[in-house]
């Protein structure tokens, strides 16, 4: 049963992940539309329960109409998660995925939105980061769509299907978020 609700977009909801969603994340954490785009190693079900347990806010996404208590199994689809690390000690860092059937429809946009405005109301933080590979145009056009900014490049950061691959770096500072949010 998937876990309490945490927030409620316009159509997604976010919901805290739970031991039932372990087999859902390693599913998707295996699929190579997922893997590849995220950089992510290939990770058997025990390997992500440790994963989850992390010091990490993470997130849920799903697609539902069920209250803010624990909702049937039936009445919640799973489509992704959005992570976010280190928002206790240093700056956050977003990390998200979703299920390739629901790419390009929005619902990352507004997870990831749902999850910045979580972030600047739970943390003191002045800024947020978040990375996308070179060849990831989707998450670039989705970051910057809500307003981060490209702040720098990381070489050949990671090897990834078959090549070294280029990390670009964007940051959201918290007045720019509040900005863009009151206009």
């Amino acid at each position: 049963m998937p876990g309490a609700r945490i927030e409620r977009g316009e159509r997604v909801t976010l919901r805290t992940v739970e031991e039932e969603d372990v087999p859902f994340t390693q599913r998707a954490s295996a699929n190579p539309e997922i893997r590849y785009p995220l950089g992510s190693p290939l990770r058997n079900q025990e390997q992500v329960e440790e994963w989850d347990t992390e010091e990490t806010d993470r997130f849920l996404v799903c697609l539902d109409d069920a209250g803010p208590g624990q909702p049937d199994e039936g009445a919640v689809r799973r489509i992704g998660v959005v992570s976010v690390e280190d928002a206790d000690w240093k700056r956050p860092e977003l990390g998200y995925w979703l299920v390739p059937e629901v790419h390009g429809e929005g619902y990352g946009t507004e997870a990831v939105a749902l999850v910045v405005e979580y972030v600047f109301r739970s943390y003191e933080t002045p800024a947020i980061g978040a990375g996308a590979f070179d060849f990831n145009d989707a998450s670039q056009g989705l970051l910057e769509s809500l307003g981060f900014s490209e702040e720098g490049r990381r070489r050949k950061y990671m090897f990834i299907d078959g090549e070294h691959r280029d990390m670009l770096q964007y940051g959201l500072l918290r007045e720019e978020w509040l900005e863009q949010r009151n206009s």
